[in-house]
């Protein structure tokens, strides 16, 4: 007969907590954590709030740096359409790094530019003739400047800043623009649209010489400030005598050039239909050094 097994050893209920009377504590009294675990326990969450805000002031620095969708920004300007400036004498015409423009384009813009330059100087006045004493005012559009009030000195030229003297008497404002204008490109400037006008109207342009049968025969001053006409000068020097030949008024003027051009030129007038006519068409504009011979009547009755 076998023997029974021996009966298991009786199975323990598990170890429960006991309160906080049984570990010696006193009842009513609160169990709270130490400071120390409670700062440890918060740098967790210290540290996901850092990030967070952290990530929010890149996203807003972003959106305000960055542009937007679709939004391109405009292109850099290209050399070719900056205005036109001129250079010194041996500045590169090109900096370095940069693409010369293509030869089409380089050629419209020189043709427009100087479609521009010619219509302004082409309006200059091309009547008048320039005199001691005028002062013109003178000005480079390139520049960007204000015009400067320049004098024709007693020699007849003018004190043109960069060239110095430059001859200016007897040639009108456009003539002059356009000479000074080729004087500049030579030496200073790629390009120069000169623009000259007349300020200040010069009391006397000059002198003109009257002889023959005439009341006061002798040298007469051009007024600054009108057209002078043979007609004119005759009656300022109290007009024919009796035995004057009206028809045939000779006015004599000297070349306007060097002597290799052509010498004095000499015209003939009918003043007596300037008067009795009254053909004021007929009438010559004097300049400054012209000789007047007024002849005498092969008959006289």
């Amino acid at each position: 007969m076998k023997k029974a097994p021996p009966p298991h050893p009786p199975i323990r209920p598990a170890p429960e907590f006991a309160p906080a009377h049984a570990c010696g504590r006193r009842r009513g009294r609160s169990s709270r954590l130490p400071a120390s675990r409670i700062v440890d326990d918060l740098y967790p969450v210290a540290g996901l709030l850092g990030g967070a805000l952290r990530l929010g002031v890149l996203t807003l620095a972003a959106a305000l740096l960055l542009p937007a969708p679709g939004r391109a920004d405009p292109p850099a300007a290209s050399p070719a359409d900056a205005p036109d400036r001129p250079l010194p004498p041996g500045a590169p015409q090109s900096a370095p790094g940069l693409a010369p423009a293509a030869p089409a384009q380089s050629a419209r813009l020189a043709n427009a530019s100087s479609r521009v330059e010619t219509r302004d100087m082409d309006q200059l006045d091309d009547r008048r003739r320039l005199v001691v004493g005028d002062v013109v005012g003178f000005r480079i559009v390139e520049d960007g400047e204000d015009a400067r009030s320049l004098t024709i000195a007693d020699s007849g030229d003018l004190e043109v800043p960069g060239l110095g003297r430059f001859p200016a008497a007897g040639r009108t404002c456009r003539r002059l623009a356009f000479e000074l204008k080729a004087a500049l490109e030579t030496n200073y400037y790629y390009q120069a649209t000169v623009l000259l006008a007349v300020n200040t109207l010069a009391r006397s342009r000059g002198r003109v010489y009257l002889v023959g049968p005439v009341r006061l025969p002798g040298p007469q001053e051009l007024p600054g400030d009108e057209v002078a006409t043979v007609g004119k000068a005759i009656l300022r020097a109290g007009g024919f005598t009796d035995f004057a030949d009206r028809r045939r008024v000779q006015i004599t003027r000297p070349a306007a050039g060097p002597p290799a051009r052509g010498g004095p030129v000499t015209f003939t007038v009918d003043v007596g239909r300037i008067y009795d006519a009254g053909r004021t068409d007929l009438d010559v504009a004097l300049e400054p050094g012209d000789f007047i011979y007024v002849p005498e009547r092969l008959v006289r009755f």
